[in-house]
């Protein structure tokens, strides 16, 4: 069964959560389709992913490249799973892919400083909830490491 995971920014950015995010499922040998809305956010994090840290490496590729399914982390904007990921996040309010089923997690990150991305987000909770997904909340607390709500 699909595990769906929210995760409710505040305070933060996409940027600063997203590699450590990416890290832990490299490490636990997960592949990955990170899905935004735009060609050029797309490029935005790909650049990202290569420079946001001097010790740490994210091996990676947008679904442009010619061997999009040997690459670990796949950046894309369309649905698809051209590495045969097993995770797939969704950002900047991309929507959730008709094969949500056929992932492990599915890891919606939102905004939660943006009414529209929250608004985005409950309708995705809904949805989920209706599909028999497994859900979960995360947030930061006051120390800015993730807990699970309820």
């Amino acid at each position: 069964m699909t595990e769906v995971l929210f995760y409710h920014l505040q305070n933060m950015t996409l940027e600063s959560v997203l590699p450590p995010l990416l890290e832990k499922s490299l490490e636990r040998g997960w592949r990955v389709v990170v899905q935004s809305t735009s060609q050029e956010r797309a490029e935005t994090l790909d650049a990202h992913l290569w420079t946001y840290s001097d010790d740490s490496f994210l091996p990676h590729a947008t679904s442009r490249v010619a061997d999009a399914q040997d690459q670990p982390i796949i950046l894309s904007i369309e649905e698809g799973n051209p590495n045969r990921a097993n995770v797939r996040f969704l950002v900047d309010n991309a929507a959730l892919p008709a094969d949500c089923d056929s992932y492990e997690r599915v890891v919606l990150v939102f905004n939660g400083d943006d009414p529209d991305a929250l608004a985005s987000a409950r309708e995705s909770w809904t949805a989920c909830k209706a599909r028999g997904f497994e859900v979960t909340y995360w947030q930061t607390d006051e120390r800015g490491r993730w807990q699970r709500r309820q």
